[in-house]
């Protein structure tokens, strides 16, 4: 199992800025990716960002050039740096850890999530 535990968030002006972090303890050596979604009122949980254990990175075509994510191997943490907020970017953000196990052509994924974090930005 994998624990994961976000701090950050809050409150901000459009335009403004806000830091996003996650540690995640546990069963953390085999974690592939670690990343953060969002979800807002009435919409489907999606990506926003994640990194992968080679440090691959992969944002949502909404926050591309706005949100840099970045990761601390050793310490097993996450966190993302979100610039030039719109309204828009209010949600819950959820840190999210994944392992992938099993062959190469059957990988089969297990998520795991945080409680999640409120972020609301104000026009």
């Amino acid at each position: 199992q994998v624990q994961l535990v976000e701090s950050g968030g809050g409150w901000a002006q459009a335009g403004g800025s806000l830091r996003l972090s996650c540690s995640a303890s546990g069963s953390t050596r085999s974690i592939a990716g670690l990343g953060w979604y969002r979800q807002a009122p009435g919409h489907q949980r999606e990506l926003v960002a994640d990194i992968s254990s080679h440090g691959s990175t992969n944002y949502g075509d909404s926050v591309k050039g706005r949100f840099t994510i970045t990761r601390d191997y050793a310490k097993n943490t996450v966190s993302l740096q979100m610039d030039s907020l719109k309204p828009e970017d209010t949600a819950v953000y959820y840190c999210n850890a994944y392992k992938e196990v099993g062959p190469v052509e059957r990988v089969i994924r297990y998520d795991y999530w945080g409680q999640g974090t409120q972020v609301t930005v104000s026009s």
